[in-house]
């Protein structure tokens, strides 16, 4: 088993290892690539333009020729996933749309949390794919200056922002909270009022699935 997987930041490497070790996938499975400038130039234009999609896709395809599956692991970039798709024979998953099935599957109120502001309008477009003609109670909220933390090296901050914003939403009556974005799965260890569903566990497992198109 093949699994390339596309991050945008160096410190997903380990996020992604260490869920592959919760879930029994040997090591050898997965391949490795970072690309921090897709979601720097994001940050920069202020979204995911038409330029630097087809770059996304690009790479994506370039992983494909080795792979049996190609996982791209930035929820900013998702979109691309999906044209790359079109373009090859080869399994081309989005990590965040498995966590997003995964979500809407419960019931009850789920509460959305990001830190990247880039990462909304693609987060939101795809939990509303998902959902489809399914009524479903979804709020979706930015936790403001964790990627500032992050980006600063300030990993512990940045994770203590982010649970200290999901057990606010446990408080404020949410049954399921989503840490949209990778580098956030670190969180979930460290709330008090519940475990969070990530997205390096739900796309790994999606990946391991040979029902998963």
């Amino acid at each position: 088993m093949r699994i390339h997987l596309l991050h945008t930041a160096e410190s997903n490497i380990a996020v992604f290892k260490a869920a592959a070790v919760e879930l029994n996938i040997p090591a050898e499975y997965l391949r490795h690539h970072v690309r921090e400038d897709l979601l720097q130039a994001c940050e920069m234009a202020g979204g995911l333009t038409q330029s630097i999609r087809q770059q996304t896709v690009e790479t994506l395809l370039q992983l494909a020729e080795d792979a049996e599956v190609v996982l791209l692991t930035c929820s900013t970039l998702g979109p691309a996933a999906e044209d790359a798709a079109k373009q090859t024979s080869v399994r081309m998953l989005r990590v965040d749309l498995a966590l997003a099935e995964t979500a809407l599957a419960a019931e009850g109120h789920i509460s959305v949390l990001y830190a990247v502001e880039t990462t909304k309008g693609p987060t939101l477009k795809l939990f509303a794919d998902v959902q489809g003609e399914r009524e479903a109670d979804i709020s979706f909220s930015w936790v403001a200056e964790a990627w500032e933390r992050f980006k600063q090296g300030n990993s512990a901050g940045y994770l203590q922002l982010i649970a200290a914003a999901a057990d606010k939403a446990y408080q404020n009556g949410a049954e399921v909270v989503v840490l949209a974005q990778a580098s956030m799965a670190g969180a979930a260890n460290l709330t008090q009022f519940g475990i969070p569903l990530t997205s390096p566990q739900c796309g790994l497992r999606a990946a391991m699935s040979p029902e998963t198109a």
